[in-house]
């Protein structure tokens, strides 16, 4: 098998030595240039499968090389190479298609793991892309645009900001990006932040040691060491107590974490996926959300569409589900009529995809026959398409008690269609846990 060929491009002599002789002795061929004109000259004579640059550059920047290498037909994995605290050209770099970023002084091991890492991108099966469209389920122009996106996130080391509704399937996307990875060999770690009480964050996301706390009886590993080597994906990061922000930021951009008593820093490698159904960028515009953590995990925006934007998946996805819960194949299992299908796709979707599964469920256990009909899908009361016989009238009661039935019925529709599930309900309903079932309690609605 041959050797890889790396391309290095830095005007200053030491660098190249030193970032040779380290692929070299990684057993990687090597080529340099000074400049980026070189360095183009390069490219379009050899085939190349990783371009280490520095950003500045004699006859230019080294985001005009990123550029290059993006028009080119082939895909290079290109990392720049950032002065030290220069986040945001390492940001920039990576928007416009950079796989990933080195910080000046170069520290070798991580550099090593950053070579890796891109030339297992090479050895990618070219299968992966081909099995998303069975697991993304939807022929939507919108979803086939999404499953182009996640095979070119997936090329990336970039951190993907995954937008959308509770339960439209932001969880999935991000499994799919780190399963068509160079990472997909280690671990994916998903965590939903708004599940983790305030004092036991830092400990849980990067661990503590034994005698660290009150209850520390043992070391213990935290979320950035479990997902070392593969992917962390922080659901419901919009959770995130400002203080914890703080030292996430921190944790990003050093690629080091210091667990809870430990007086050292240790390094760590893992590629940063992070959702919420919560709007970011009201919540920096108000202050509960650091800006320049926002930034940070918000490279790359993939925005996932409600279930009622592409009513045309619907029936597709009604397949799958009826399949996986019943088990049979599709001629043994229950179907469902027309009127059915045209109820399913006229409903708003408050809890999008989950709501689905959760409606074909419980009508698989109402039908008779041999098709499923309207009346078996018990479809909910649309929690934002109020009639106005529902609106506010003064002759009816105190506006205290009507806003109450209000928040009553909306945290009862959220629960229905999320099956009851607390955690899913105040997610859909943009509540954190705590606060929802601060709200049961106060309604007297305790489950």
């Amino acid at each position: 098998m041959n050797k890889p060929l790396a391309l290095i491009v830095d005007d200053e002599p030491d660098i190249r030595e030193l970032l040779e002789i380290t692929l070299n002795r990684m057993d990687i061929r090597t080529c340099c240039a000074e400049n980026i004109a070189q360095a183009k000259a390069l490219l379009k004579q050899k085939t190349f499968g990783l371009c280490l640059t520095d950003m500045r550059l004699p006859d230019g920047n080294g985001l005009e090389l990123v550029d290059f290498i993006q028009s080119l037909s082939g895909s290079v994995p290109v990392a720049v190479i950032t002065a030290h605290g220069n986040m945001e050209s390492a940001i920039l770099a990576m928007k416009k298609g950079a796989f990933d970023f080195v910080s000046k002084p170069v520290e070798l091991s991580a550099l090593r793991l950053l070579v890796n890492n891109a030339l297992k991108l090479s050895d990618a099966s070219p299968g992966k892309e081909r099995r998303i469209r069975h697991t993304l389920l939807g022929d939507s122009s919108i979803m086939q645009e999404i499953r182009t996106k996640i095979a070119k996130l997936a090329r990336s080391q970039a951190p993907v900001y995954i937008s959308g509704e509770s339960g439209s399937g932001k969880e999935l996307v991000a499994r799919l990006i780190h399963q068509q990875s160079s990472r997909s060999d280690h671990a994916f770690v998903a965590v939903n932040c708004g599940a983790i009480p305030n004092e036991l964050m830092e400990s849980e996301f990067f661990g503590h040691k034994k005698g660290s706390f009150t209850g520390a009886v043992s070391d213990k590993i935290g979320l950035f060491q479990a997902a070392e080597g593969g992917t962390l994906f922080l659901d419901e990061v919009a959770d995130l107590p400002l203080p914890l922000q703080v030292k996430l930021l921190r944790a990003i951009q050093e690629k080091k974490i210091r667990p809870v008593g430990e007086q050292q820093e240790i390094p760590v490698d893992i590629r940063l996926l992070s959702a919420t159904h919560r709007n970011l960028g009201d919540m920096v515009r108000d202050g509960s959300f650091r800006q320049d953590l926002y930034y940070r995990i918000n490279v790359i925006d993939l925005y996932v569409p409600p279930l009622r934007e592409r009513p045309g998946d619907i029936p597709v996805l009604v397949d799958h589900i009826l399949t996986q819960l019943t088990g049979v194949g599709e001629q043994d299992r229950p179907t469902l009529s027309a009127s059915a299908l045209s109820s399913l796709q006229r409903y708003y979707f408050p809890g999008n995809v989950r709501e689905l599964e959760n409606i074909l469920e419980r009508a698989l256990a109402l039908y008779e026959g041999n098709s499923i009909e309207s009346n078996d899908l018990n479809l909910p009361v649309d929690v934002n398409n109020t009639s106005k016989s529902q609106e506010y009238n003064p002759v009816l009661g105190s506006l205290k008690d009507h806003l109450e039935k209000i928040e009553r019925k909306a945290i009862t529709l959220a629960l229905e269609a999320n099956d009851w599930d607390k955690t899913a309900a105040a997610s859909q309903l943009g509540l954190s846990f705590r606060s929802l079932s601060y709200r049961l309690k106060q309604l007297d609605m305790e489950i």
